[in-house]
């Protein structure tokens, strides 16, 4: 068995952490563990959708869902936390996420010890949750291990909604391999990148086809592949178009037998109009759109998923050719959500960090960084009721079936107790560990600081 793709690796390494915690002393953010039943108390509620809040309320959580909200107060639950008149909202979600991608440099990602990389992705998810982050989107790379470990309360983390390695074609971006790799042998060795489950090349509809059905047998949530040129890839210009319509569509169809989906990343008028005409649901990014491409995806109801992207932080682990291209993405970031609110387009909030702790560690100044085009309810909003539309769109393949991103009675409990109120000032998001005194997912406490 391969690299990240080992659930035992995940395993093997919550062992070694609780371990050097218990031999060490070290501060390590324990599991949650408590009673069914929670009481929040004397707080008002952001919905995920309304731009004003809630009169003081209170909100019963038992067994993982809201199970009651009331105006009044209600009887005392297992725990009662009193929330002193402070915001309850929905768990934020990054709809275009690369979990085990955040924190390894290029280099280590592709070569590096696959037992550290694990041990990285591990923390890493535990600190994207404590951001408020309750789901991930994971749009490229091998998660489902990591995944696992989280639902089995190993490693504690977000929800993650896997697409696991992302298709590429020979030289597209995903392809990873150097020149002296070449030429690829068909049905030859697999590639490092391929062998750990980050990338697959595919250059023909029945090699796409295959590789989407094996992401699918693997767990998919979705389908991931590359319609375009990328920043992080060697060989791979933005402008160039990867994949043939033909290509593109027997990923669709594949996708489609599971009854899901296929998102693609493109960024050009070309990329994103053949994805359309192929069956594509999602664009991820799209920052190189043109008029007419954002006037087809409107026609058409695409879902746009893009990032806010306003420097090259983004490319700073990157060499000086994959920052030029990256000043060329951000570059189109007022276009792209310029077009997206002047056509109606449905659109997502993501982040897309890759290879830099630092950066993600500002997920949440992302998310406020919305403001330059949207109000602080919109922007949230985006950050919570949206992407849950956006994830339903796996349908029978959706891993946590049940309602994401708001706070009424019968969805499932992910919730942020906030010390203030965001809607007035979003900035507030930018600040978790201060901001944020409870976090809770699936109905269990992660953090409490209002229990000290």
């Amino acid at each position: 068995m391969s690299g990240w793709s080992t659930p035992l690796a995940l395993v093997r390494a919550a062992t070694l952490l609780g371990f050097a915690g218990a031999v060490f002393g070290l501060s390590l953010p324990a599991l949650a563990q408590q009673d069914s039943t929670v009481l929040f108390r004397n707080i008002r509620i952001f919905d995920g959708k309304s731009a004003s809040l809630s009169a003081p309320s209170s909100v019963l959580v038992r067994n993982k869902i809201i199970e009651k909200i009331s105006a009044g107060d209600m009887t005392a639950a297992a725990q009662v936390i009193d929330g002193g008149g402070r915001v309850l909202m929905p768990g934020l979600i990054d709809a275009h996420w690369h979990a085990m991608l955040v924190r390894p440099t290029p280099m280590a990602a592709l070569a590096g010890d696959v037992g550290y990389n694990n041990l990285l992705a591990a923390a890493e998810a535990t600190a994207t949750l404590m951001r408020g982050f309750t789901t991930v989107r994971d749009m490229g790379g091998p998660s489902f291990g990591l995944k696992q470990a989280i639902d089995e309360d190993l490693v504690a983390g977000p929800r993650i909604y896997p697409s696991g390695a992302m298709i590429t074609i020979t030289s597209g971006h995903g392809d990873f391999r150097q020149l002296s790799d070449l030429p690829r042998t068909i049905g030859g060795m697999l590639s490092r990148m391929e062998q750990i489950g980050g990338s697959m090349v595919a250059d023909s509809p029945d090699e796409v086809r295959v590789r989407a059905r094996e992401q699918l047998m693997r767990g998919a949530s979705q389908v991931k592949l590359t319609a375009g040129g990328g920043v992080a890839s060697p060989f791979s210009p933005l402008d160039v178009s990867t994949f043939t319509e033909p290509e593109l569509r027997a990923a669709v169809e594949a996708a489609d037998n599971w009854g899901t989906y296929v998102a693609t990343h493109a960024y050009t008028p070309v990329a994103i109009q053949r994805s359309v005409a192929a069956g594509v649901r999602c664009i991820e990014h799209g920052h190189l759109m043109d008029e007419a491409s954002a006037r087809l995806m409107a026609e058409k109801g695409i879902w746009l998923s893009t990032q806010p992207f306003l420097d090259l932080a983004g490319a700073a682990a990157l060499g000086p050719a994959e920052q030029d291209k990256m000043r060329q993405v951000v570059a189109g970031t007022d276009r792209v959500y310029g077009l997206a609110k002047k056509y109606g387009i449905k659109t997502a909030f993501g982040t897309d960090v890759l290879f830099s702790k630092a950066l993600a560690d500002k997920q949440g100044s992302m998310l406020a960084a919305l403001t330059r085009w949207y109000t602080p309810a919109e922007a949230l909003a985006m950050a919570t009721s949206t992407n849950a539309e956006l994830l339903n769109l796996s349908g029978l393949r959706n891993p946590y079936p049940g309602k994401l991103g708001v706070v009424v009675e019968g969805a499932l409990a992910d919730l942020l107790l906030v010390d203030g109120n965001p809607l007035d000032n979003i900035k507030l998001v930018e600040d978790p560990a201060k901001n944020f005194l409870v976090i809770m997912k699936d109905g269990k406490v992660y953090k409490n600081t209002l229990a000290h």
